[in-house]
């Protein structure tokens, strides 16, 4: 059962019960989750292949009177909302620096029905390494997504090289050896998390959706809502014909005029570069590009 499935469920006692009038204000609990969950996608940063860091602490701004109607009942939304948070970290392979909290916060710049979500990452002051938890994605109704940067001294999703290497054998004398021809030159294999493979190399692609894996076996991959995609992605964010992801050195991705855009490692685009470990949200769903020579 889907994250969001749960968390509606869940509501519904509340709904019957305690919550009955505040859930008819103009701004609905399903929507502030569906936006907490893009925000940990448009702000995930990629530590290493294994380890992706969402925040961890949510603002959500509301209008005076859905703030009036929501705040009475700020703890126990609060839960619930932390709660779901979690269950879609867990489902994304996300991480957290520390605890998970959400706040509600009046702004007097919104009308009835209008939000904004901010979030940041806090450390917890028990841990300074990440600790592996659930998240959620989720696009916010303001302000775009912060700018993303790869963590200090290493590029997205590749570990640093080592400070001391061992030393290099010494030049052959010139003219190779003696009494023979000179040796050919042997090409540079590339470096670096922009790097293709070697010519003649055999390159596996693949993307990852909610755990399942699909082949890339075609110059070109169709992903979208509709039946007819190569790739069908049930999700009412997503347009029948969303995206394409083309296969190459490198490989790519590219819009196809969909109605909600695509995000390619936290930066709304309509076109970009995909790299091993690359995150491409669409609508509510977050894909992984994923390619590996052998």
């Amino acid at each position: 059962m889907g994250v969001m499935k749960k968390f509606e469920q869940r509501l519904e006692g509340l709904v019957n019960g305690t919550f009955a009038k505040v859930f008819k204000s103009e701004v609905q609990p399903v929507e502030i989750a569906g936006a907490l969950q893009r925000e940990c996608d448009n702000n995930a940063t990629i530590w290493n292949r294994d380890r992706t860091v969402v925040p961890n602490d949510f603002i959500v701004e509301l209008s005076a009177p859905d703030f009036e109607r929501l705040s009475p009942y700020s703890g126990q939304l609060g839960d619930e909302l932390s709660g779901m948070v979690r269950e879609y970290a867990k489902q994304q392979r996300y991480s957290f620096m520390g605890p998970i909290k959400v706040h509600l916060e009046k702004a007097d710049d919104l009308d009835t029905g209008l939000y904004r979500v901010r979030s940041r990452t806090l450390a917890s002051s028990t841990s300074q390494s990440p600790e592996r938890a659930p998240a959620a994605p989720a696009a916010p109704t303001g302000p775009g997504p912060a700018d993303r940067r790869p963590p200090a001294g290493g590029g997205y999703g590749y570990p640093q090289q080592p400070s001391s290497a061992p030393p290099m054998p010494a030049a052959p004398p010139p003219g190779g050896r003696p009494g023979g021809p000179a040796p050919a030159p042997v090409p540079n294999r590339p470096q670096g998390p922009g790097a293709g493979p070697l010519p003649g190399a055999q390159v596996r692609r693949w993307i990852e959706i909610n755990g399942n894996r699909h082949q890339i076996s075609r110059p070109t991959l169709v992903l979208g809502r509709s039946t007819d995609a190569d790739v069908r992605i049930d999700d009412p964010g997503v347009s029948r014909r969303h995206c394409e992801i083309r296969t190459g050195t490198p490989s790519t991705i590219a819009d196809l005029g969909s109605t909600n855009g695509i995000v390619v490692d936290g930066q709304h685009t309509t076109r970009a570069t995909l790299r091993d470990g690359s995150r491409i949200v669409v609508g509510q769903t977050t894909i992984v590009y994923r390619q590996a020579e052998g």
